[in-house]
């Protein structure tokens, strides 16, 4: 599990002369919500330079209307930039093990043989299931996109399945396996910041994820059916050929992928783990491609541009190194400084307060802690940010409503992990497109987990199924899913 390097404060830790008004924690969203919109759309920008001017406007608010000093908000960003230096490092590890698992023929040789295996109606809902089995294996929703999600990214291309479909479909099933694993880091924060048991709070996820992917399994079904047969002749083949042209192709060079997953099985993190891939991908390279130990390592640095004689192999195969990762983890920097300066100046904590004081029941106390979560993931730019500042800040009301915690477990995860990679800016949809190669809005609509998890939460919330009170309901029932609790409660 990721350790954090700090707590969000509650409104209450703020001192009172510091806790800005609804009005002026309203200031810097909307002025971040409108540099997106300017630069984005209006001037075709990349997300770094609104980031930066939302930066500025929260620095600027922050020490010239709420009175901190540089040292503070400075120290609001390394705050938070310690809390996702993890996810920073495993940026930069992810770029070279995708270069030197193609290098070695470790994804070369995935793609050959899946291209034998699968057809395109049964493709995405497979892909569903294996990404899932795979993530709740090691717990791991990036570690699964970046090793099998990579891999399938190249089959569905082969098959002819289009790349946002694929991509949809590598994400529903590794987030999926990642929310019913106790291994995962998310499931474990959420479970520790709302003092739920782990198990219980892994439980109570299966439910409602299980329904999501199930739905999910069917819709991707009848999308297979739609694409059935629409692979064009001897492209498959053409695939293969070049594949063999370039790359020798043999059990041996599953290698790195076999050492990953079982270092992950055994209980190894994922940093550690993916760097070990790394490593056993350079060194397949030297056993197996006959690549020699400079050019290995320069193709870990560098990437990959094979030349195999087919294009589109040419194409599916190149890759950046570790050079290629400073657009995504520059992007994470500034996102992450953001989350930081709204923290530190206490604008989110009074976004949420306000959120909390129009709650009066059940329903809408499960909606609004999703809300939150979901908001969180577009103004912090991370999904640790996402269960824990609504989970620390609601969880007085669910004590209130007499509510079991797990319920606000629940509701984090249900509606923060698994919809972080929908914001472009987020930590999760940065690392995500520059994986899959497909951006947020293209994939969006083919991630059926990121719309069905909220959705059933919301269900959840609105009648009551699955909410859970802390005392026998046969003895004393808490307030019904539209009803306030009771004065003294």
């Amino acid at each position: 599990m990721a350790e954090m390097g700090f707590m969000p404060r509650s409104y209450e830790d703020i001192p009172a002369e510091r806790r800005p008004s609804m009005g002026q924690a309203l200031v810097p969203v909307v002025g971040m919500i409108a540099f997106l919109l300017i630069g984005s759309v209006g001037f075709g920008l990349d997300p770094h330079m609104p980031l930066l001017w939302g930066c500025v406007l929260t620095g600027l608010m922050g020490r010239y209307w709420l009175g901190y000093t540089w040292d503070e908000l400075f120290s609001g960003i390394a705050d938070s930039l310690l809390m996702g230096i993890q996810a920073i490092l495993i940026l930069f590890v992810i770029y070279m093990l995708i270069a030197t698992w193609i290098g070695s023929g470790t994804i070369p040789g995935l793609i050959y043989y899946g291209l034998e295996l699968l057809t395109p109606a049964v493709f995405l809902p497979a892909t569903a299931l294996i990404t899932t089995v795979s993530a709740f294996a090691i717990g791991s929703s990036w570690t699964t996109a970046a090793t099998l999600g990579v891999a399938l990214m190249g089959i569905g291309q082969g098959l002819g399945v289009p790349a946002p479909m694929t991509a949809g479909a590598v994400l529903t099933g590794a987030y999926t396996g990642d929310k019913i694993t106790p291994l995962s880091d998310t499931t474990n924060l959420a479970a520790a910041v709302t003092d739920t048991d782990l198990m219980e709070h892994v439980n109570t996820m299966r439910v409602g994820t299980g329904l999501a992917l199930g739905i999910a399994l069917v819709a991707y079904s009848i999308l297979g059916l739609r694409i059935s047969g629409s692979i064009p002749t001897g492209q498959v083949e053409t695939i293969q050929s070049g594949i063999l042209a370039g790359y020798e192709v043999n059990p041996v060079v599953f290698l790195p992928l076999a050492i990953t997953f079982g270092l992950a099985l055994v209980g190894y993190p994922a940093l550690p783990a993916l760097v070990a891939g790394v490593f056993a991908g350079v060194g397949t390279m030297l056993l197996v491609q006959g690549v020699g130990f400079a050019e290995a390592w320069q193709i870990a640095q560098s990437g990959t541009a094979p030349e195999t004689g087919t294009a589109l192999v040419d194409d599916l195969l190149a890759s950046d190194g570790l050079n290629g990762s400073a657009w995504t983890v520059s992007i994470v920097v500034v996102a992450l400084s953001l989350g930081g300066l709204l923290e530190r100046t206490g604008t989110l904590a009074a976004l949420a307060r306000g959120i909390e004081g129009v709650i009066h029941s059940v329903a809408g106390l499960t909606v609004s802690t999703g809300a939150s979560a979901f908001a969180m993931n577009g103004l912090a730019g991370q999904q640790y940010m996402s269960i824990v500042v609504p989970a620390m800040t609601f969880r007085g009301v669910y004590e209130e409503f007499g509510l079991e915690s797990k319920n606000l477990s629940r509701a984090v995860e249900a509606a923060g992990t698994t919809t972080s990679v929908l914001i472009p800016w987020n930590a999760g949809g940065a690392f995500m497109t520059a994986t899959l190669g497909v951006s947020p809005l293209a994939y969006g609509p083919y991630y059926f987990l990121g719309f069905l998890s909220p959705a059933i939460l919301v269900v959840m919330g609105l009648t009551g199924w699955k909410i859970t009170y802390k005392d026998d309901p046969d003895e004393e029932p808490g307030p019904a899913p539209g009803q306030a609790p009771a004065d003294g409660d």
